[in-house]
C-alpha cells in the first residue's frame, strides 16, 4: 500500500468535509488492565480540561460485568482528576459517570460488534484495548455496512505481528473506514515528545545544519526499563523487545530525529517525511554484526529479587524470547548515509534510560598543546522525563591547557496530559497527527522482519545479563555513562 493510496479519498465521501468531534467512545477490553491502569486515567485528565463536551463513554468486554462495576472503575479513575479540573471539566467528569454503559460481548463473534455499534450515538470511536490478534479478528468479522458513518477505529501497537499480517490488517481496515479514520496509536509517542524533538531540530540554527552525516558520528536511541516481566508473559513472551519497542516506538523516534524539514507541521507533511525516512532505512544483512539480543537471568533491582526470565510464570523457554534487543539501522539517503542509528530497548536493567544521544565527530584539528581527553561533543534528548543535555569540552579549572568536561542542561516542557490523554485528544477531535499511517506501519515491519527471521534461525546468539545490571558487559551500549563525576 503506497502513501498515495492511503490519502486517496472520494470527493463525494462524507469524510471529505473534515473531521467531526466524536460523540461516543467505545472501549473494547474495558475490564482489562490497560483500560483501568492507563486508558481511563488518561481520558479523565483530558476531560478535566473541559474540551470534550457531550462525550459518552461505553465499555465492552468479555467479562460479565454489570453497569455498577463499570461505573466503579470509571469513577475510581476520574476522581483523582477532579481536583485539577476547571468548572467545565469537573461537570463533564460528573456527566459521563451519570450514564454508565457496559456490554458483555465477544467482539470476535459474527455480528456482535456490529449490533453494538448500531445502538450507539455517533460518530463513534472504537478503542481496541485488546491483544493484537483479537483486534484483528474483531475487524475481520465486521462488514462495511456494519460501520456507521464517521466511525474511527483505534488500534494499539504493535500493529500486526509481521509484515504480512500488517498488510492484511490494513486491507481489512480500509474496507471499513478511510485511512484518516484509522488511528494506529503508540502511547509512548505523545505530542510533547514529538514537538520537543521537532522544535530542537528545526527552530535552532545552532543545531539544524549540524544534524547530518557531515558532522554526526552516530545516533543512539535507548529505551531501557528497570521493570521486569511484571506478569505480562502472555503478551511479552510471544513478542520480545524487538517487536514490542524497537519495531514501533524506537523506529518512530528515529524518523523524527532524522527527517528533513517538512513544509508544515500538519499531519500530511509530517507523516510524508516520516515515511520517507522509513523507506530509506534498513538493517545490514550481516545480522551477527548489526544486531544483538540477550535475556535476563536472576538478579536484584533495588529491594526486589528478580527471578530468571525462564522461571517467570507463563514463559516458554524454548521460544528464546529476548528481553534486550539492539539493532543498527542505516538510513540510506544523502543526509544520513554512513551514520549508524543504534536502537536498543530492554527490561530488568539497572536504571531507566530513555533518550536520544547524538554523538558528533571530532574537530578537524585540535591545536597541539592541549592535554587531557578530547571527548566527543554529545547532545542528549531525554524522552521521559523530557530533558536536554549538551556535553562539551572546556578548559580545566586548574591547568588551562587540560581539557575538562562540562554539561549544559535544560528541562524541556512536559505535556499537561497523560500519554493516553494526548492520544485520545487526537482521536476525539479527528487529528491523526500522532497516529501511524498504514504504509509507515508496514515499513516498520519490513525493516525488522529479516532480523526476526535471522534470530529464529539462531544466526545471532542469545546472550545473558543479570537482572539489575546494565546489560551484557561486552556491549558498549551497556556502559555506565555518567557525563560528570
Amino acid at each position: 500500500m503506497s502513501a498515495e493510496q492511503t490519502h486517496t479519498k472520494d470527493a463525494s465521501s462524507p469524510y471529505a468535509s473534515g473531521p467531526t468531534q466524536i460523540r461516543t467512545l467505545l472501549i473494547l477490553g474495558a475490564s482489562g488492565d490497560l483500560t483501568g491502569r492507563l486508558l481511563l486515567p488518561g481520558l479523565g485528565k483530558l476531560i478535566a480540561q473541559g474540551i470534550t463536551t457531550g462525550l459518552k463513554l461505553v465499555g465492552a468486554g468479555s467479562d460479565d460485568w454489570d453497569a455498577a462495576r463499570w461505573q466503579q472503575r470509571v469513577s475510581g479513575a476520574f476522581d483523582s482528576c477532579a481536583g485539577a479540573a476547571n468548572d467545565d471539566g469537573r461537570q463533564q467528569l460528573l456527566d459521563i459517570q451519570q450514564d454508565p454503559q457496559y456490554h458483555s460481548v465477544d467482539v470476535t463473534a459474527e455480528g456482535a460488534l456490529a449490533k453494538l455499534l448500531a445502538v450507539l450515538e455517533g460518530p463513534v470511536a472504537v478503542f481496541f484495548a485488546l491483544p493484537p490478534a483479537v483486534s484483528q479478528k474483531a475487524c475481520e468479522v465486521l462488514r462495511p455496512e456494519d460501520v456507521p458513518e464517521g466511525t474511527r477505529l483505534v488500534l494499539e501497537k504493535p500493529f500486526g505481528t509481521s509484515l504480512e499480517s500488517a498488510e492484511l490488517l490494513n486491507k481489512t481496515l480500509l474496507k471499513l473506514v478511510p485511512e484518516d479514520h484509522i488511528h494506529r496509536v503508540d502511547h509512548f509517542l505523545g505530542k510533547a515528545t514529538v514537538f520537543n524533538i521537532l522544535g530542537l531540530r528545526f527552530a535552532n540554527r545552532l543545531l539544524e545544519p549540524l544534524l547530518s552525516n557531515e558532522h554526526v558520528a552516530k545516533v543512539e536511541i535507548f529505551y531501557d526499563e528497570y521493570l521486569a516481566l511484571e506478569g505480562r508473559a502472555r503478551y511479552y513472551d510471544g513478542a520480545g523487545a524487538l517487536r514490542d519497542m524497537i519495531q514501533s516506538h524506537l523506529l518512530q523516534v528515529m524518523a523524527l530525529t532524522a527527517l528533513n524539514p517538512p513544509a508544515t507541521l500538519k499531519e500530511r507533511d509530517l507523516r510524508d517525511h516520516i515515511g520517507s525516512v522509513m523507506r530509506a532505512s534498513s538493517v545490514d544483512p550481516d545480522f551477527a554484526k548489526s544486531t544483538r539480543r540477550a535475556r535476563y537471568t536472576a538478579g536484584r533491582i533495588g529491594e526486589r529479587d528478580i527471578p530468571d526470565y525462564t522461571g517467570e510464570q507463563g514463559v516458554d523457554p524454548s521460544r528464546k524470547t529476548e528481553t534486550l534487543a539492539e539493532v543498527e539501522v542505516s538510513i540510506n539517503n544523502s543526509r544520513w548515509a554512513g551514520v549508524p542509528f543504534i536502537l536498543r530497548s530492554g527490561k530488568a536493567l539497572a536504571k531507566p534510560k530513555k533518550e536520544v544521544i547524538i554523538t558528533f565527530k571530532p574537530v578537524n584539528h585540535l591545536p597541539v598543546g592541549f592535554k587531557g581527553v578530547d571527548s566527543p561533543t554529545r547532545l542528549r534528548i531525554g524522552l521521559g522525563p523530557e530533558t536536554l543535555q549538551l556535553e562539551i569540552d572546556v578548559n580545566g579549572p586548574s591547568d588551562l591547557f587540560t581539557l575538562d568536561r562540562a554539561v549544559l542542561e535544560a528541562d524541556l516542557h512536559a505535556a499537561d496530559l497523560l500519554p493516553y490523554g494526548e492520544v485520545l485528544e487526537g482521536v476525539l477531535h479527528g487529528d491523526p497527527l500522532l497516529s501511524v499511517r498504514g504504509d509507515i506501519a508496514e515499513d516498520c515491519w519490513r525493516i525488522v522482519e529479516p532480523v526476526l527471521k535471522a534470530w529464529e534461525n539462531d544466526v545471532v546468539p542469545l546472550e545473558e545479563y543479570e537482572a539489575g545490571s546494565n546489560g551484557p558487559a561486552d556491549w558498549d551500549t551497556s556502559r555506565s555513562d555518567n557525563p560528570l563525576p
